[in-house]
């Protein structure tokens, strides 16, 4: 990076470290403010032409409003499978069949074994979908491919694992 650019970066980030960090604190809590605020500028700074930008702090806010975005739909989904696992272990303990168990760790073999049979960029949607809460249309930008060809790589995958635990 060339000096002029290295200089812009630094006052950037000197002149709006407070309001993105206070703007983070708001959203998701003082302790992931600061991997917030620095995926942030890692951001800006992958961005290649961020010193052409006519306004650099709306750059930087946006970065941050999608950044709160996608930690949000990581905490959903990742709540979503705190939950199932729950639901999993609570019928476990609770369904006097002794066989309850193995079944549920059966079902949960079938489904692995399912996802891992995908197409490798069928799995890759499928994963970012169920992991990291993407919708189809950031997974097809990220991917590279139409959001008609990342819908159809989900229903196969879904498609499939319904199959394996039927």
């Amino acid at each position: 990076m060339s000096n002029e650019k290295s200089r812009f970066v630094d006052r950037l980030f000197s002149n709006g470290r407070r309001e993105l960090f206070a703007y983070l604190s708001r959203k998701v809590g003082r302790e992931d403010a600061s991997d917030l605020l620095q995926d942030t500028f890692v951001r800006v700074l992958r961005h290649g032409q961020f010193d052409t930008v006519d306004d650099p702090q709306s750059l930087l806010k946006r970065i941050a409003v999608n950044l709160t975005r996608d930690h949000a739909r990581r905490r959903r989904t990742e709540a979503r499978v705190i939950d199932a696992e729950a639901e999993l272990d609570l019928a476990a303990s609770t369904d006097h069949r002794p066989d309850a168990r193995l079944e549920a760790e059966e079902k949960w073999r079938l489904l692995c074994e399912a996802v891992d049979g995908l197409p490798p960029r069928c799995r890759e949607v499928f994963l970012l979908f169920m992991t990291e809460g993407r919708d189809l249309g950031e997974i097809a930008v990220r991917l590279g491919i139409s959001r008609n060809m990342a819908q159809k790589h989900m229903r196969l995958a879904m498609a499939r694992c319904w199959a394996a635990v039927e």
